[in-house]
């Protein structure tokens, strides 16, 4: 159907637009930006966003669809339902399946079955070794044909530093990301939440920050010493950002992502949250969560990704000790950052930004990411002010594992749209 979408704030940062003003879509392309219909024919179905922003469709460079081998747990259809309720009309998948999407036919078989059972589009990112075994580099180039946009061995470090340094030259001739999840599993081993306060109290053994920063310095030596370009999953601690900090300043081919939940969470929500809020890396202080907002801000972060990890009530109904790390984030996303906003922490341009323009500028895609006339309408329709009550029971995805379960969220979801089709329209 052609779409007007009518009073509401446009933001779009990667053309520098933010305007209250009309949105006109046609056969699934924007066609028409402002009040002025004098130039736009035809018979739209409108769409009031008094109150609400309008922005390109967020993209999620991070995040676990558990298809193949884990579909107790999640499935490209229910992961990417759940995703357009968080509002991304883009999720790139990573590779920690059964079996990992380490083969090029594994690759054409996550893409297959999304393009089968999800409205939006559903990325693979590879593994970087075989098997992701940690032991052997994949044929990257293979994988990358494929149609893989990137590698990582995610739920697990690349610790060996020679394949480290072999993936990041490869990556280089590609150009495209090595991502790591950076950890030191000596410094990390047996460790279940942050090794501060609460470990402490929990009588649990900590993971220092150490062991993510012993990785990302490494990582940033091998990215300076082959040209390659390295992308640091899921950022958790104030010297982490320091050290990208100082990369960019050398002119390290760096970029880096940071989760909802270490934005707005400390090691505290351990105490009240229990299992639900046992994520790895951990919650960490708050001197580290204002580090990471900071850095988010000026851009030593480039984004935001959810780390969207569903498990089943088996997985974390149980003993700490003994319980799966992760949260299911898409559908809580916005909510909790715009908690960032109110507090004055983030402004809501910059917001947009770091969930549109910039995770798609890391995709190398120009036509996403963006409100341009002429762009395929993918968008996403928010209220910033909207209340609304957690409840994990209906949840799209199948994960109901999420620490601001019972919480009241600010800033909700109305609708999200792909090629011109509302995908989802919150009740």
């Amino acid at each position: 159907m052609n779409i007007l979408i009518q009073n509401g704030r446009l933001i779009d940062p990667a053309n520098s637009l933010d305007e209250i003003a009309g949105l006109f879509i046609e056969d699934g392309i924007i066609c028409g930006i402002g009040d002025n219909t004098a130039s736009i024919s035809g018979d739209y179905h409108v769409l009031n966003a008094g109150g609400m922003v309008v922005c390109p469709g967020f993209i999620d460079l991070h995040c676990h669809l558990r298809q193949p081998g884990f579909e107790e747990k999640e499935t490209i259809a229910t992961g990417t339902v759940a995703a357009t309720r968080g509002g991304f009309t883009t999720v790139c998948c990573m590779p920690n399946t059964q079996p990992p999407i380490a083969t090029p036919e594994t690759v054409q078989q996550v893409i297959d079955i999304a393009w089968k059972e999800s409205k939006i589009r559903v990325l693979p990112v590879a593994a970087v070794t075989v098997g992701r075994k940690g032991e052997e580099l994949a044929d990257l180039a293979a994988l990358h044909d494929a149609g893989a946009i990137g590698f990582s061995d995610d739920g697990s470090p690349v610790a060996n530093t020679d394949i480290m340094r072999r993936a990041l030259e490869a990556g280089k001739s590609l150009n495209v990301p090595i991502i790591d999840h950076c950890e030191d599993l000596d410094l990390a081993h047996g460790g279940l939440v942050h090794d501060g306060v609460v470990a402490s109290k929990m009588g649990y053994r900590g993971i220092p920050s150490a062991a993510e920063e012993r990785m990302v310095e490494r990582d940033i030596e091998l990215a300076g010493q082959t040209g390659g370009w390295i992308h640091i999953a899921h950022v958790s601690s104030y010297g982490s950002v320091e050290l990208i900090r100082r990369a960019r300043r050398d002119g390290i081919r760096i970029t880096a992502e940071v989760t909802p939940h270490h934005l707005t969470l400390t090691e505290q929500a351990v105490l009240e949250g229990g299992t639900a809020a046992k994520v790895n890396p951990p919650l960490r202080t708050e001197a580290d969560r204002q580090g990471l907002i900071a850095g988010l801000r000026e851009g030593v972060i480039d984004i935001i990704a959810t780390d969207h990890a569903p498990h089943t009530a088996a997985d974390k109904d149980c003993a700490f000790q003994e319980a799966a790390f992760g949260i299911s984030g898409f559908e809580t996303a916005l909510g909790c950052l715009m908690a960032l906003v109110r507090a004055g922490d983030l402004d809501i341009y910059t917001l947009v930004s770091r969930l549109t323009g910039d995770p798609a500028r890391i995709l190398n895609n120009k036509s996403i990411g963006t409100m341009k006339v002429g762009s395929p309408a993918e968008i996403t329709i928010f209220d910033p002010n909207a209340e609304w009550k957690v409840d994990t029971v209906g949840f799209a995805s199948k994960g109901k594992n999420n620490p601001f379960e019972g919480k009241t969220l600010i800033g909700k979801i109305m609708y999200t749209l792909r090629s011109g089709e509302i995908i989802y329209q919150a009740d």
